[in-house]
C-alpha cells in the first residue's frame, strides 16, 4: 500500500508540474504579445515586430501544450492501452511547422527593411518593453528548467527551447533598437533576418527532438544500470537478460527475463517477480514492468536460440 501511494503521488506530481509550467508559459507569452505589439506600433521597428511575432508563436505553442498535455496525461483506455504520452511529441512537430513558416516570413521582411530602411521612432518605448520582456522570460525559463529536471517532459522541453532563445532574441532587439536610433539605419532589418534564421534553427531542433521521441528508444544507460542493479540485488535472482526499455511521454516501459532456480514453485517465482516489480516502480514511476520468469536450466538454450535467430 505504501509503494502504491508513492506511485500515485509521483504521477500526480508529474501532472501538477507540467501543467504549472504550461499555464505559466501561456500567461507570460500572452502578456509579452500585448506589450510587444504596443511597442511595435509605437516605434515601427521591424525588430520589434520580429520579437512580437516570436512571442505570438510562443503563445500558440504554449496554448497547444496546455491542450496536448491534458490529452497526454489522460490514463490509458481501450483504444490506447499504452497511454497517450506520444501526443507530446506530435505537438512538438506542429509547433515546429508554424515556427518554420513564421521564420521564413521574418527573413523576407528583414531583407525588405535592409534595402528599404525606415526611421525607428520612440526607441525608448521599445527599449523599456524589451527589458521587461527579458526579466519575465528569464523567470519563466528558470521555472521550466526546474520542471524539466523533475519530469523530463518533452512538451515542456520543446516549449523551453522557445523561451531560452527569447533571452538571446530580446538582447538582440535591445541592441538593434539602440543602433537604429542614430548609429545604423540597416540594423533593424539585419536583426530581423537574424531572428528569422534563429527561429528556423530552433524549429529544426524541435523537429529532431520530437521525431526522436516518437521513435521507440532505450532509457539512458544510467537508468538501465539502475534497473539491472535492482533486479540483481534480490537474493533469489540468478541473472537477468533481454532487458528492453522504452519511454512514451512520462510513461516508461521495462521488460526483461528473470533467471531463477529450477526448484522454485510457481507461487515463489511470482512473489519474487512481484517484489522486484514494486521496487522498480517505486524508483521509476510512472512505469509498467513486464517480467518473464526463466528457470536457470533453460537460459543457455534460450540465449543460444536468440543468437541463431
Amino acid at each position: 500500500m505504501k509503494i502504491m501511494s508513492e506511485v500515485l503521488a509521483n504521477k500526480n506530481d508529474y501532472g501538477f508540474w507540467v501543467k504549472l509550467a504550461a499555464f505559466a508559459a501561456t500567461s507570460t507569452a500572452l502578456l509579452l504579445v500585448v506589450i510587444k505589439l504596443y511597442a511595435w506600433m509605437a516605434t515601427d521597428a521591424s525588430s520589434m515586430l520580429a520579437s512580437a511575432t516570436d512571442s505570438m508563436l510562443d503563445l500558440f505553442a504554449s496554448l497547444m501544450n496546455v491542450v496536448i498535455l491534458h490529452y497526454a496525461l489522460a490514463p490509458a483506455d481501450d483504444q490506447h492501452k499504452f497511454g497517450h504520452g506520444k501526443a507530446e511529441s506530435l505537438a512538438g512537430l506542429v509547433q515546429a511547422a508554424f515556427v518554420t513558416g513564421s521564420a521564413l516570413l521574418l527573413v523576407f521582411h528583414g531583407i525588405d527593411r535592409i534595402f528599404n530602411p525606415q526611421v525607428v521612432v520612440k526607441t525608448e518605448v521599445g527599449i523599456y518593453v524589451t527589458i521587461v520582456a527579458i526579466v519575465m522570460t528569464l523567470l519563466l525559463v528558470l521555472l521550466q528548467k526546474f520542471v524539466i529536471t523533475k519530469t523530463r517532459s518533452v512538451a515542456i522541453r520543446a516549449d523551453a527551447l522557445h523561451y531560452q532563445s527569447d533571452l538571446v532574441l530580446n538582447l538582440g532587439v535591445l541592441a538593434a533598437l539602440i543602433l537604429s536610433s542614430g548609429y545604423s539605419k540597416h540594423a533593424d532589418g539585419i536583426f530581423t533576418c537574424a531572428v528569422g534564421l534563429f527561429l528556423l534553427v530552433g524549429a529544426i531542433k524541435i523537429i529532431f527532438l520530437s521525431v526522436h521521441n516518437l521513435m521507440d528508444h532505450e532509457l539512458s544507460e544510467e537508468e538501465v544500470r539502475q534497473i539491472t542493479e535492482i533486479v540483481i540485488a534480490h537474493d533469489a535472482t540468478l541473472g537477468v537478460h533481454e532487458l528492453r526499455t522504452r519511454q512514451s511521454g512520462p510513461q516508461r516501459f521495462i521488460q526483461f527475463h528473470l533467471e531463477l532456480d529450477d526448484s522454485l514453485s510457481l507461487l515463489e517465482a511470482h512473489s519474487i517477480g512481484e517484489a522486484i516489480e514494486k521496487e522498480i516502480k517505486a524508483k521509476f514511476s510512472p512505469c509498467e514492468v513486464f517480467i518473464h520468469h526463466d528457470p536457470s536450466s533453460v537460459v543457455q538454450n534460450e540465449l543460444t536460440g536468440n543468437e541463431k535467430n
